[in-house]
């Protein structure tokens, strides 16, 4: 297992937020994570944005503010349906799931959808791959110093263009990430708790959240105050009140419960 490329200083250090717009009665705190806040102009290939790019390995420059140009390359995992402009993207070297709108966002520059597509393995445990599907999980992670770190997280499906790659998200950071997970469970590096999402009960309950959610607006209200807006770009099918939260003024893609926290 690699070393968890996740910093945990600044845990905690946001405060707790809810949501208004839609039922919902909390919204976690997230850490900073190793990809910095960095930088990228307009696309000069829009017209290669029009085919489907998923699975493409892309290349492209950031600029924010008057900081430097930064170079970076990724993977496109996804295209949300309710935004055609946004894309899933999981970028070389860092754990979590980015979204931009690849045309439209202004600080993206030099934009380029290399040749190469992500490879596809042909040695998937397909059963292993299904059962690991939507499970709550003990991950562990290998610190600087040898010992292991322990995150209690939930698996949310797997990722369509890598037959290993699951979405999976925290407690104690409700952002989106992508591993390979099966080979961390094979090492005991990844544990299935007893319970479930897929084993909860999804009746319907007065004032629960129903299953059509995607593509409405959330509005954040933070602790201070201050607000944030957003849309629910995804619910999980079999527990739809746990959804991904794209907010307008970030490029995390956050996970929560909109009923309970998890």
């Amino acid at each position: 297992m690699k070393t968890s490329l996740r910093k945990t200083t600044d845990r905690g250090s946001r405060a707790d937020a809810g949501i208004t717009g839609v039922s919902a009665s909390i919204m976690k705190k997230r850490t900073t994570h190793t990809k910095h806040r960095s930088s990228v102009g307009p696309s000069s290939l829009v017209s290669q944005l029009k085919q489907s790019i998923i699975g493409c390995r892309i290349r492209h420059g950031w600029k924010e503010g008057n900081s430097p140009v930064t170079h970076w390359k990724g993977t496109i995992l996804d295209q949300v349906p309710v935004n055609p402009s946004l894309y899933l993207i999981k970028y070389d070297g860092f754990d979590c799931v980015y979204g931009l709108e690849l045309d439209k966002d202004e600080r993206i520059s030099a934009l380029e959808v290399l040749p190469d597509r992500v490879a596809t393995s042909q040695t998937c445990d397909a059963h292993l791959a299904d059962m690991m599907s939507s499970k709550a999980v003990k991950h562990l992670f290998e610190t600087e110093d040898g010992s292991k770190d322990e995150w209690r997280g939930m698996t949310l499906a797997r990722v369509p263009v890598m037959n290993t790659g699951f979405y999976i998200t925290y407690e104690e950071d409700p952002v989106l990430y992508m591993y390979q997970l099966l080979d961390d469970y094979k090492e005991g590096d990844l544990r299935i708790m007893p319970y479930s999402i897929d084993s909860l009960p999804v009746q319907r309950e007065r004032g629960e959240v129903v299953d059509f959610l995607v593509g409405k607006r959330v509005e954040c209200a933070r602790q201070d105050g201050s607000g944030r807006k957003g849309m629910i770009i995804h619910q999980v099918k079999v527990k739809p009140s746990i959804c991904f939260i794209k907010f307008d003024d970030d490029f995390y893609i956050y996970v929560y419960d909109l009923v309970k926290a998890f």
